[in-house]
């Protein structure tokens, strides 16, 4: 799952003939967190946590943010540190951050924390009858228009389309691609052995194929088809398949197997479709929408319209599934399609089975505070 935020094209949206979110004459407007300023004694189990993991994936982050503000003094300050001193470590924290409560515009600062991993999946570069369910790169007939062009208050949107005769319609869907549309031959990537597992790596945008080689090469997410998405975990339960507290990545699996000729179907009323990239054989873990590596239990990926990318996050919930307190000093490193809202965030628990036990179990409530250099206003 590593995704912007998009809005699927219709006629070129806005000033090209209507649009999704708003008029066209009407420049959408960016909501702002609600950010309530508070002290690090408030923030429960920070005192007795360890911060140095968080302070590693914040250094991390400089990587990407180190070169603006408000992080370059802060970054600049973060490289003299000693991370493996934990007073040290704390001090730099009091000291040039100050902890921000997230919450809604209702005031609740308690918001759904779920999880997220890289799978695995066996695959093969040519077809056969195993690997007969393809890995796409981006098609060639698919356009992507870069909303700052035509104005600047759209500059965080891209669109996707095609082209039909004089007229730019929306990208096939992905019930569509499955039927062959769209120009895709010649773009596969791998083949798969599992249609299942696929699906489930365009939702989690990054996962590990192992060739029978004994190979294991990462793929990432390098584009999308611009429609939005539809969670089939809400289908299932809108339609009494199971309960809420049965709701798992495993049992979605188990329904799939147990009902081979509904599950196309219900794939395909998830209309969007990722696309993927190959990345070097030494990546260990895929990088975020940050730009830098994930590291496993430290990263999120949070709604960037309320949280900046690269800002240390205090996260408080609990473990997946457990009623054991989950308390740590994380990084904000990513986002996601159905990561939206002021306390919302998704939780990398690495690679392979271990991360998927967790990710797909995870799914409770929890409290988030970002930490902000205090030298900025609103952070970002």
């Amino acid at each position: 799952m590593f995704f912007q935020r998009w809005i699927v094209i219709s006629g070129l949206l806005g000033l090209l003939g209507g649009c999704l979110h708003a008029p066209a004459d009407i420049a959408p407007t960016e909501p702002r967190a609600v950010r309530e300023v508070t002290t690090y004694d408030r923030l429960e189990g920070w005192a007795e946590g360890d911060p140095r993991p968080g302070f590693e994936v914040f250094r991390n982050s400089c990587r990407a943010i180190g070169g603006r503000e408000p992080w370059r003094d802060v970054c600049a300050a973060a490289a003299e540190i000693d991370g493996g001193d934990r007073t040290a470590v704390l001090r730099f924290f009091h000291t040039h951050f100050l902890p921000h409560r997230l919450q809604k515009p209702d005031g609740d600062s308690s918001g759904l924390i779920t999880g997220y991993y890289v799978p695995n999946l066996r695959g093969s570069r040519t077809p056969s009858q195993r690997y007969a369910w393809p890995l796409y790169g981006p098609p060639d007939d698919m356009l992507r228009i870069d909303m700052r062009d035509l104005h600047p208050a759209l500059s965080d949107y891209q669109l996707r389309g095609r082209v039909e005769g004089r007229r730019v319609v929306p990208y096939y869907t992905r019930a569509e691609i499955e039927a062959g549309k769209g120009a895709l031959a010649g773009r596969e990537l791998f083949w798969v052995d599992d249609p299942v597992e696929l699906f489930f790596l365009h939702i989690q945008g990054s996962g590990r194929i192992h060739l029978e080689s004994g190979e294991g090469i990462m793929v990432n997410y390098a584009d999308m088809n611009g429609h939005p998405y539809t969670s089939i975990g809400r289908l299932l339960l809108e339609r009494g398949a199971m309960t809420r507290d049965q709701m798992s990545m495993q049992n979605i699996r188990a329904w799939a197997r147990d009902n081979p000729e509904s599950t196309q179907p219900l794939l395909n009323e998830n209309p969007r479709y990722i696309f993927f990239r190959e990345l070097p054989g030494e990546v260990e873990n895929p990088p975020g929408a940050l730009g830098v590596p994930l590291t496993p239990r430290y990263s999120l990926a949070v709604d960037p319209r309320f949280v900046p990318l690269g800002a240390p996050v205090f996260l408080a919930t609990a473990w997946p599934m457990e009623e054991r307190a989950l308390r740590r000093l994380m990084g904000a490193q990513d986002t996601g399609g159905a990561i939206k809202g002021e306390v919302r965030a998704d939780f990398y628990w690495g690679l392979g089975e271990e991360g998927g036990h967790y990710a797909g179990r995870m799914r409770q409530q929890g409290q988030m505070w970002v930490l902000l250099p205090r030298t900025a206003g609103a952070g970002d």
